[in-house]
């Protein structure tokens, strides 16, 4: 069995994110084959396509670490029904300067956690469409819009609820399997 390692991105900034409690939930819960690491985008500056001649430092990072990765796990919640303001400027970042996009061919998945039922529902549709445009093969199903209530989650991601664990548990599964299907069939950029 091959092990994988999925970058995963934060949507929130917030030091106290409920997407971030989920992204630990998730990988307590994700089968032994994948590991994983946050690729961080809180010190990016606003993009620009003048920066396109001379990236600047923190732009080359978040390009290295997408390239280092085998897959992407999107943990984004929805300001103002879209795709929050740092996670879009990250995917700005990473799919520039024109011709060198970092996620071109690069397996990806998109969940999210609100107090509501579908909070995150319209940001995940939105990021669906600049995934697709970015070239990005997506895990579209399971669906995944996660309510999250402090009684089911606790702060370092230990999930108390039995019907909500099992969901998790199979939605990791199935990128997992995902991950390896795309790998298995799709060249990979070198």
């Amino acid at each position: 069995m091959s092990t994988y390692t999925v970058g995963y991105i934060i949507g929130s900034l917030s030091g106290e994110s409920v997407n971030r409690i989920l992204s630990k939930a998730l990988i307590r819960l994700a089968p032994p084959q994948l590991t994983f690491t946050e690729i961080p985008i809180k010190d990016l500056p606003l993009y620009n396509r003048d920066y396109d001649v001379d990236y600047p430092p923190e732009g080359r990072a978040l390009k290295a670490a997408i390239t280092t990765v085998d897959a992407v796990l999107f943990v984004t919640p929805e300001h103002n029904r879209g795709i929050p303001g740092p996670l879009k400027n990250a995917i700005d970042w990473a799919s520039r300067p024109w011709g060198d996009n970092s996620f071109t061919l690069k397996p990806s998945a998109v969940i999210g956690a609100s107090p509501g039922k579908i909070g995150t529902a319209i940001a995940q549709l939105s990021l669906r469409s600049v995934l697709g445009y970015c070239n990005s093969p997506q895990m579209t199903s399971p669906e995944a819009y996660i309510q999250f209530h402090p009684d089911v989650f606790t702060a370092d991601g230990d999930v108390l609820d039995d019907s909500t664990k099992q969901f998790l548990t199979g939605f990791m599964a199935d990128f997992a399997t995902f991950i390896a299907r795309v790998h298995s069939v799709v060249p990979q950029l070198g």
